[in-house]
């Protein structure tokens, strides 16, 4: 019975590489099916990248590590990820809330992306230190971590809003999934269904899901 519904999505739904992407991208999807069936309320989903100083935000973690005398772990030295601020993020989400018709997948322009081991060497100077007292360490990439996130996927577009800093994903007409099969799914599935099951099951709702 509310007026509007915001979903909260992410790069990472594009073309999805783990299980957070897929569910993610399944959830546009979803929103996407039930906007034509309430027509009291309107749905739409926002898709951004990485909030600075945010829970899980590497910032935070970089901060903590260079407290501790290091070493800063990154992943991978060409990594690179879309960052905006926490005020900018929560006020083009109600933005999106307040333009959104229903149905729409709205794209936030994070600006250029930054490389992750160079935002590391900042916080480093930041702190006083250099990277001979806190040295950087690679870890390698994770399993199902991109190089780079995309903001649209290869069949999408996107078309200007009024607002600068959003734009409206253009999909290719895809087929939307009945949300009370998904639901009932979860449901039958139980608390704790073998990873594999998950798996499975998303790339048959998912197609663009290419697990790493």
């Amino acid at each position: 019975g509310v007026r509007n519904f915001v979903m909260i999505s992410t790069d990472k739904a594009v073309n999805p590489t783990n299980v957070m992407g897929a569910s993610k991208r399944l959830a546009e999807l979803m929103v996407q099916g039930v906007a034509g069936l309430h027509l009291n309320t309107r749905f739409v989903s926002v898709r951004f990248g990485n909030v600075l100083g945010s829970s899980g935000s590497v910032v935070p973690l970089f901060t903590q590590q260079i407290a501790r005398g290091g070493p800063v772990t990154v992943t991978h030295p060409d990594i690179v990820r879309y960052f905006m601020t926490i005020p900018e993020a929560a006020q083009l989400v109600l933005q999106a809330g307040l333009m959104g018709k229903s149905g729409e997948i709205f794209v936030l322009d994070m600006g250029e992306p930054v490389k992750i081991v160079e935002l590391a060497r900042m916080l480093i100077r930041l702190s006083g230190k250099s990277e001979i007292e806190i040295p950087i360490s690679y870890t390698g990439l994770r399993p199902g971590e991109k190089l780079y996130e995309e903001l649209l996927a290869d069949d999408e577009t996107s078309i200007a809003t009024p607002h600068p800093k959003l734009r409206v994903a253009k999909t290719g007409g895809e087929h939307l999934p009945d949300p009370q099969d998904v639901l009932s799914w979860m449901e039958s599935a139980g608390p704790y269904p073998e990873a594999a099951v998950v798996r499975e099951w998303l790339r048959r709702q998912v197609p663009e899901y290419a697990p790493r």
